[in-house]
């Protein structure tokens, strides 16, 4: 192997140094991330939480090590089929660069499929449920009532400005939300 490397000439000698040890991270990246040693506090693609710019980020530690690896392999290939140096040069570098891009649309889009999960009670508003637990008239008791909201049905607290007690069973629609996350409701005619 030693002899084999020695008698490459210089250009295909930085190829294969490149491609090799790009590989060598490259794998040590991926079986980190299978083994779960990506979240070591060591994670350089990650965004800080006060930031506010832009979620796509095309210069990662990930994406320079995709960009090398595919940079020395296509290179190789391009030699290995004869192409002159220039050529291979902007072969290779062109290939680096549309693996980067392709690795950091990825990683935006997985982003963007990220959901926190907190329920926001102003997505209530207008929906249609039932009334569970009575509710006083005039505000003067808390009752509950059954609405879909964010996709689940979900049983939340209730609040009416009716003359009339909402008895269980009725059918209400959300009208409003106070601060403290409780539904105004208001039952539908008959």
């Amino acid at each position: 192997m030693a002899e084999w490397f020695s008698s490459l000439e210089l250009f295909p000698k930085i190829y294969w140094v490149i491609a090799l040890l790009s590989s060598l991270i490259f794998i040590i990246i991926i079986v980190l991330t299978f083994i779960g040693g990506d979240n070591n506090g060591l994670d350089t693609d990650t965004e800080i939480e006060s930031d506010t710019g832009i979620g796509f980020q095309f210069i990662t530690f990930k994406n320079l090590v995709g960009f090398f690896t595919i940079l020395g392999w296509s290179g190789i290939a391009c030699m290995d089929a004869g192409l002159s140096k220039p050529l291979t040069v902007l072969i290779s570098f062109v290939c680096g660069l549309v693996m980067m891009a392709i690795m950091a649309a990825m990683f935006y889009y997985m982003r963007k499929l990220n959901d926190s999960g907190t329920l926001d009670f102003k997505n209530a508003i207008g929906s249609v449920g039932e009334v569970y637990l009575t509710i006083g008239a005039n505000r003067s008791s808390i009752g509950k009532v059954h609405v879909k909201i964010q996709g689940a049905l979900r049983e939340l607290e209730a609040l009416t400005d009716s003359e009339t007690n909402l008895k269980s069973s009725s059918v209400i629609r959300v009208k409003d939300v106070t601060e403290n996350g409780i539904l105004i409701v208001e039952q539908l005619t008959k």
